[in-house]
């Protein structure tokens, strides 16, 4: 147990020193100059099913104050649930709108990303000259001035992708419990400030906004390229990135940071059920269905977030001072590492030592993205499964 613990107090302090500053939960969306001229921009919404929430999320982006030219395309991906008539009776008169009927979906494609191909080849016909395309969900509403932000950031910088992880609901037990949690997981397995380094191979992004460029997304063949992934946000922003085999000099810039009132998320990530199904859904593939990788992550989150308390409240049974000591170290350290991710979502500090509790909440979601890989049972998504996608 003294092994134990003081690896996992050593591995936080590692964590904490040289894995770029992940737990700062700093990357927000900064103020930038008004570029000269503003480019169009065409934002481009694959809607299926999502006609409890398309009509406000079509109203966000009606009342954005963009000053340059500005369309909406809503691609109608064979909803059942009447989103189709409620994305077309949702208020439009202050700016371009379009809802399109999704095509029969094709071998090898998911049906997101087929939507957002014909969203996008949509863009070239409509707006050839826009440069921007915003990549966004149908259950995602933008505050006025988002669009108008992520453009000023994008042209300061020269970025092929500006990208906002949506605020998440965190609301009530299960949402004070896992979505900050899950925000700080997806922080630790891409860092944010790794990722906005062009010098750095890392690549992220949040699907429920991507601000990409065109001309950029031309370059590899656009969605095509990645039309069978099913972590479709991270696979784009791969490619975005990417290398031309020329070291850094080949790879594009690209951003994502947290997202406060720019881009907030409707879904019920406040619910057991649907954290559930939204991080089974696509678990064990980012293990690349790997057993062993599964079996390293798991002893991986044990050592990082069990291991320290486990030794601290065990004293009375293995007697070892020193391991208590160094698992209240493991165990503050993590909630240290913890805390500037709640403040983030206006939580109180305190439930940064729930985060062991949280880690046991989610090592078993990936066990059952597991076990419903192994029985050939590919969660699913809107009511399509994807059991031989990447």
């Amino acid at each position: 147990m003294l092994w134990v613990s003081m690896s996992a107090a050593f591995a936080w302090v590692v964590l904490l020193l040289f894995r770029y500053g992940f737990w700062r939960a700093d990357q927000v969306l900064p103020e930038a100059p008004d570029p000269r001229a503003w480019p169009p921009v065409i934002a481009v919404i694959p809607a299926r099913d999502e006609a409890e929430t398309i009509g406000q999320v079509i109203a966000s982006h009606m009342t954005s104050t963009y000053p340059g030219n500005f369309a909406v395309v809503v691609v109608d991906d064979h909803s059942t649930d009447g989103t189709r008539a409620a994305a077309e009776t949702a208020d439009n008169e202050a700016r371009a709108f379009a809802v399109l009927r999704g095509k029969p979906l094709p071998a090898g494609w998911t049906g997101k990303l087929w939507a957002m191909a014909q969203g996008i080849e949509a863009v070239d016909e409509a707006m050839p000259e826009a440069r921007y395309v915003l990549l966004t969900d149908a259950d995602i509403v933008h505050a006025p001035d988002t669009v108008e932000r992520l453009v000023a950031h994008a042209e300061h910088h020269s970025l092929a992708m500006v990208s906002l992880m949506a605020r998440l609901r965190a609301k009530g037990i299960w949402g004070w419990l896992l979505v900050p949690a899950y925000v700080f997981f997806f922080q630790k397995l891409y860092p944010f400030p790794a990722v906005n380094n062009p010098h750095s191979s890392v690549a992220a992004a949040a699907g429920g906004c991507m601000l990409v460029r065109r001309d950029a997304l031309r370059t590899f063949g656009g969605v095509r390229a990645i039309r069978g992934a099913l972590i479709d946000d991270c696979a784009l922003a791969a490619e975005l990135k990417g290398s031309a085999g020329d070291g850094d000099r080949g790879r594009r810039a690209i951003w994502l940071g947290l997202a406060g009132r720019e881009v907030i998320s409707l879904r019920r990530t406040d619910r057991l059920g649907t954290m559930w199904e939204t991080v089974v859904r696509t678990a064990f593939r980012q293990l690349y269905r790997s057993w062993f990788l599964l079996i390293l992550c798991l002893f991986g989150m044990a050592l990082l977030y069990l291991a320290g308390p486990v030794a601290l409240f065990s004293y009375g049974i293995h007697g070892s001072l020193w391991a208590a000591l160094f698992g209240a170290v493991a165990w503050v350290l993590s909630a240290r590492a913890y805390a500037p991710t709640l403040r983030a979502y206006a939580l109180p500090t305190i439930l940064a030592f729930l985060l062991p509790l949280s880690a046991t909440v989610f090592m078993l979601m990936t066990l059952d993205s597991a076990r419903r890989d192994l029985a050939g049972k590919s969660s699913p998504w809107k009511g399509r499964t994807y059991s031989d996608l990447a």
